[in-house]
């Protein structure tokens, strides 16, 4: 299977489709981020921004969003989908210029993608005195585990799984996750926090394989093995289906 680091970059062949088929963010979110920022959040640099899918929710609770990303075809959809974002910047996270501070950093399922070595120094540098972190996402799962045995079953002779471990190997059933992992043991940020926003989502199975296409671990497959493995899945699939897709919060404050 391909590695994380060709995995990061594969989602700009997929822009359209990631704008389409990948889920969005509540408002719900926003509110829980600004609360705990308990501060006025005018400026915010968000990291790996993809089409835009937490740019718009923040941009239209009043804040100006700075958003970053390594692939110019994902700016692209996004500019054309949030029109009033603050500005653009197409490059990885790890360049990013540190010329101004930020009231909010936040990564909307993109922080796996940056490099470990020197994370939270450039989180940090970007950030204003007092300023907020936040990282939110969540795998997105058949919640119908019979089916979802089916559907890896079905998947195993082209993909062994199309999960992204957890970057500190974390175990899915730790009360703290990563990153909240490891910014529990950074002295520059305190307030470590996460909760859990519970969605479920019922879909039909032709959207289920076009969220399916837009995740790295099939982008990254042959043509051909990637379109015998969406035949294979959609034989095993019923017309409508149910997914959990939680968003897990983590919030810090710098020190």
């Amino acid at each position: 299977m391909a590695g994380v680091s060709e995995r990061a970059v594969s989602f700009g062949a997929a822009a359209a489709a990631y704008e389409h088929f990948r889920p969005g963010y509540p408002l719900e979110l926003v509110d829980e981020v600004l609360a705990y920022a308990d501060r006025p959040v005018r400026t915010a640099l968000e990291i790996g921004a993809g089409t835009g899918k937490a740019t718009r929710v923040f941009a239209a609770s009043g804040v100006a969003v700075t958003a970053t990303d390594p692939d110019v075809a994902m700016l692209a959809e996004l500019r054309r989908q949030v029109p009033d974002v603050a500005d653009t910047i197409a490059v990885p996270f790890e360049d990013v210029p540190l010329d101004r501070p930020y009231d909010l950093v936040f990564a909307a399922a993109s922080l796996h993608w940056t490099r470990s070595k020197g994370r939270w120094d450039r989180v940090a540098a970007l950030l204003g005195a007092g300023g907020v972190f936040a990282s939110f996402g969540g795998p997105t799962r058949l919640a119908d585990p019979s089916l979802a045995e089916a559907v890896r079953t079905a998947r195993a002779p082209f993909l062994r799984t199309d999960d992204v471990p957890s970057p500190d190997r974390t175990p899915v059933d730790a009360p703290m996750q990563w990153p909240g992992t490891e910014l529990v043991a950074e002295d520059r940020f305190r307030d470590i926090r996460h909760s859990t926003l519970e969605r479920r989502e019922r879909i039909t199975a032709a959207g289920y394989l076009g969220l399916l296409s837009t995740i790295s671990a099939y982008l990254v497959l042959p043509d051909e093995d990637r379109r015998a493995a969406f035949a294979s899945i959609l034989r095993v699939l019923p017309g409508e289906l149910d997914l959990d897709s939680d968003i897990t919060l983590h919030l810090a404050r710098l020190a």
